[in-house]
């Protein structure tokens, strides 16, 4: 079963331009047309939290979003969010908060595809270097914790520059850290902010940063996506 994820930071969909503009952002998705995709700065940081991307507008797509809002107006959890294929059934979904000085989360989901469980974390990591490292042990140590295995994949904006320095050490043997390449910033991006880590149950046929006109305009990062292999 080959899956293709996705993670992107919306910048709040906010743009280059620098209109908010949700259609833009739901039209990125639709071009990376992935079946699970992993959402940063998807919430307001003041007030009711709300988010930028609104239930109505996603009705009209072929995701919807995992049930993790803690406020009734949000749709993730510290900005973190999750959406799937419609016809994907999720079992379970938790937000998760991490170790930081300043609001930061995770957001897992166990969802069943075509018969197999699999597991999806999304998040955005702490610009200090010591605390990413704290909360992806925090991360994992949940992971850990769950009380079904299942093939994993970890998505989202990490801050870290080092493709496998710094806090991505933290990520042992049997993680695979992927390298989709420069996503940020979008107009001429040079850093690798947005990862993509998958279990050792999965096959790695393509990772890569999507790069569109539309894409460059939309937010401050490009999407980053791979297509993964579930091994049977």
């Amino acid at each position: 079963m080959q899956l293709r994820f996705a993670s992107y930071n919306i910048h709040k969909a906010v743009g280059l331009d620098r209109r908010r503009d949700p259609d833009r952002i739901i039209s990125v998705l639709r071009e990376i047309d992935a079946d699970v995709i992993a959402l940063q700065e998807v919430d307001r940081r003041i007030g009711d939290r709300a988010s930028v991307l609104s239930r109505a507008a996603l009705d009209d797509t072929p995701w919807k979003p995992v049930q993790l809002a803690k406020r009734p107006r949000s749709l993730g959890w510290h900005g973190n969010a999750i959406l799937v294929r419609r016809e994907y059934d999720v079992i379970e979904a938790e937000p998760l908060d991490l170790p930081t000085l300043e609001p930061r989360g995770a957001v897992r989901a166990d969802v069943e595809c075509e018969g197999r469980r699999l597991r999806v974390i999304g998040t955005h990591l702490d610009l200090s270097g010591l605390r990413r490292r704290d909360q992806i042990k925090a991360i994992l140590a949940h992971h850990g914790e769950c009380e079904t295995g299942c093939p994993t994949v970890v998505l989202g904006d990490f801050n870290q520059w080092g493709a496998r320095s710094g806090a991505m050490r933290e990520f042992g043997d049997g993680w695979q850290l992927l390298d989709p390449g420069r996503s940020f910033p979008s107009r001429q991006p040079v850093a690798r902010l947005d990862r993509i880590i998958a279990s050792g149950e999965w096959d790695v046929h393509t990772a890569a940063v999507h790069h569109s006109a539309l894409a460059v305009q939309a937010s401050d990062h490009l999407p980053v996506w791979a297509m993964l292999e579930m091994h049977k």
